[in-house]
């Protein structure tokens, strides 16, 4: 079992920056694939990034590459997700999941997050 927990969403203007942070705890955390994922009020979860925690396998949906950034702290145990340059689009519930694949899909992702808000303002 593993579990995980969100933290750093809120409110931001469009252009601005949040940071979230993903706590991962239990049995063989870091040998899992952390990744992002968000939905959005009526609209289907969609794969935001991932990331090995070895540091390996990174992509990113293309709505977000050059803005989003992930990463982890191995000893922290946490991953991140450093957004810029955020627009009213990327409004929704984000979720961290953890996973065996690198896949985009939240299917292959096991382990899952109470999710945290991010709403961006125009």
């Amino acid at each position: 079992q593993v579990q995980l927990v969100e933290s750093g969403g809120g409110l931001v203007q469009a252009g601005g920056s949040l940071r979230l942070s993903c706590a991962a705890s239990g049995r063989s955390a870091s040998s899992y694939v952390m990744g992002w994922f968000r939905q959005a009020p009526g609209k289907e979860r969609e794969f935001v990034a991932r990331i090995r925690w070895s540091g390996g396998s990174i992509d990113y949906a293309d709505s977000v590459k050059g803005r989003f950034t992930i990463s982890r702290d191995n000893a922290k145990n946490t991953a991140y997700l450093q957004m810029n340059s955020l627009k009213p689009e990327d409004t929704a519930v984000y979720y961290c999941a953890a996973g065996y694949q690198p896949a985009n899909s939240a299917s292959y992702y096991s382990y899952w997050g109470q999710g945290t808000q991010v709403t961006v303002s125009s």
